[in-house]
């Protein structure tokens, strides 16, 4: 008798072949066989009219506090996920120094938009190696797997102390001891090291990340501190890809190891003029593994009044009068027509970027509304709207601002919408080399929610996309599972196939879909985050045991914490107290 049996689903089975209707039993957490089973089982399941598939497999999140005291890893978990990946972006809490947990903290909630009295309060420290932090992530009890990477500015700040975030140059001694740091985490599990080097990763205070200004050469001796442990992997966040130095010590470093690099680009214009793709094409034509990642859609900065981001922050009146009241009291002034008035009248004091001419980024801000468009046209943004209602356009964006008791929230794309269509995102995402990446779950808790993206990525691009073709559904499972599995060296999951763990997430496609994005306040010191839920996920199973149910945890914690393996292929070491 076997544990569960899934019946009469149709299964996509995360390979990229065709799906097919067939049976499932799990034993002992593991996919014991596929086929028309005969045998029963403790528990039943029929799937029949349901689609079958892995649980999805995230490798671009920052869930590194939330770990350490969140046995849900909400919202990623709502979506159908069953692994994440954290340690993203070179931002992280191990190794740390006591004097210096502030300042991860504090570099944290500036680079990711996660609040720093959430993070004081909930991470209880128990470590200052990362091999500690490890340690202590095993012992928490979680629904879903959890992986890590070890953080480049983590590193930095551990041995260069205040100097970690100059453009000091760390001397010979200072770069050995960073690179033996990289490798003792990754010799514990860490799934690879991360770096970022952007301009647009500061600290709370305005300082430009740790590794921001490193140079070539450290960049490259951290990185070759992997070589010979297998299926680690090097993410580097960085403004600079496509430059030839840059791209020198990248492929150096994939030459001499073997190992994978994966990519992130930061500006607009690397989407919008096709560097991310055109760099995907050279990495495939020269033989390397250096994938970049991509997201299902532009990353979206969320305006409204219970985001931390709108068209009226930088009024007078709302810097002097308005923000800091709460939402009830908020909504009672922006009601008053003289407040109204006032608003209107005033120019914003912030002039950097698209803020210095705010008519301008009305054409590229869109309600979203009960049923969210993600790929909507002009005529949809406030200025569109403003048009057919012969208004002004910041005169339509605070009326819709205040509407709907306050609650709305409207989707301005970062970067490479200006056709408005995403059919360019759609060629990056089709690139062999590329990986689906970017939810960022955990993070950007006031200005975005995107950690529902998988659920994105397959209702828009499996099913209801107008405006150009879809994508096939057997691609977009494979690259949601067993595609960013086996980049990041874990063999053990991403597919539906005999000797896998049995991560299954049983669907209702037709009804499958994303809700309005909220503001809730459940983090630690009520701290607030942008969520957005899904239906249609019927049942999520991890580990071959049930986790959700129609959107509802059932209690069940059998995530593990994942540590990278040696192994080339088979089974990936995974632990938990």
């Amino acid at each position: 008798m076997y544990d569960l049996i899934i019946r009469n689903g149709t299964i996509i089975d995360g390979s990229g072949e065709d799906r097919f209707i067939n049976d499932i039993a799990i034993q002992d957490g593991k996919i014991a066989r596929i086929g028309q089973i005969t045998d029963t089982a403790h528990r039943e399941i029929d799937a029949n009219g349901k689609l079958v598939t892995p649980g999805w497999v995230d490798i671009h999140t920052h869930y590194d506090g939330q770990a350490t005291w969140d046995p849900l890893l909400a919202p990623s978990s709502w979506h159908g996920v069953t692994t994440v990946v954290m340690g993203n972006c070179g931002v992280g809490f191990a190794p740390v120094k006591k004097d210096d947990r502030q300042f991860l903290i504090e570099l944290m909630e500036g680079v990711e938009d996660i609040p720093g009295a959430a993070l004081s309060e909930g991470i209880n420290w128990q470590w200052e190696s990362f091999p500690e932090y490890m340690d202590a992530l095993e012992t928490v009890p979680r629904a879903i797997d959890v992986a890590t990477q070890v953080p480049h500015g983590a590193i930095r700040a551990y041995v260069m102390g205040e100097r970690c975030s100059t453009d000091y140059a760390p001397s010979g001694a200072e770069v050995d001891e960073m690179a033996a740091l990289v490798r003792q985490g990754v010799e514990a599990g860490a799934l690879g090291f991360s770096s970022s080097k952007t301009l647009l990763h500061k600290d709370i205070h305005g300082e430009y990340m740790p590794g921001t200004f490193s140079g070539n050469e450290e960049m490259l001796a951290l990185g070759l501190a992997m070589k010979g442990l297998n299926n680690s992997v090097f993410e580097l966040v960085s403004d600079h890809l496509g430059d030839d130095k840059e791209w020198a010590w990248v492929t150096e470093f994939q030459k001499q190891t073997g190992l994978t690099v994966t990519l992130i680009a930061t500006t607009a214009p690397a989407y919008e003029n096709g560097k991310m793709y055109k760099l995907a094409e050279q990495a495939r034509k020269e033989g390397r593994e250096i994938r970049p990642q991509a997201a299902g859609r532009p990353t979206g900065v969320l305006h409204g009044l219970q985001s931390s981001f709108h068209a009226f922050i930088g009024h007078p009146t709302w810097r002097k009068e308005l923000a800091e009241l709460d939402h009830p009291t908020l909504l009672q002034r922006l009601n008053d027509p003289d407040m109204k008035q006032q608003l209107l009248s005033e120019e914003s004091i912030i002039k950097g970027g698209l803020m210095q001419d705010l008519n301008s980024l009305m054409h590229q801000v869109f309600p979203l509304g009960e049923n969210p468009d993600y790929e909507p046209d002009a005529e949809a943004s406030i200025a569109g709207i403003a048009k057919a209602r012969g208004m002004d356009a910041m005169e339509v964006m605070y009326d819709l601002l205040i509407a709907n008791d306050g609650k709305e929230l409207f989707y301005q794309p970062l970067g490479g919408y200006q056709n408005f269509s995403l059919d360019s995102q759609k060629k990056l995402l089709e690139h062999p080399n590329v990986l689906f990446g970017l939810s960022d779950g955990g993070a950007h808790c006031g200005v975005i929610a995107d950690a529902g993206m998988p659920t994105f990525i397959m209702t828009h691009w499996g099913r209801d996309r107008t405006k150009g073709d879809k994508l096939e559904l057997e691609f977009i499972v494979k690259s949601l599972t067993s595609n960013t599995a086996t980049a990041f060296g874990m063999f053990d999951r991403g597919q539906i196939k005999e000797g896998m763990i049995a991560d299954i997430n049983i669907i209702d496609f037709e009804t499958l879909r994303l809700h309005r994005p909220e503001a809730i306040f459940d983090l630690p010191a009520k701290g607030r985050r942008l969520v957005q839920r899904a239906e249609g996920y019927d049942i999520t199973i991890k580990s071959g045991e049930i986790i959700f149910q129609k959107g509802e945890h059932t209690g069940a914690l059998p995530g593990k914490l994942v540590r990278r393996s040696d192994e080339q292929t088979g089974d990936l070491q995974a632990s938990s107290a």
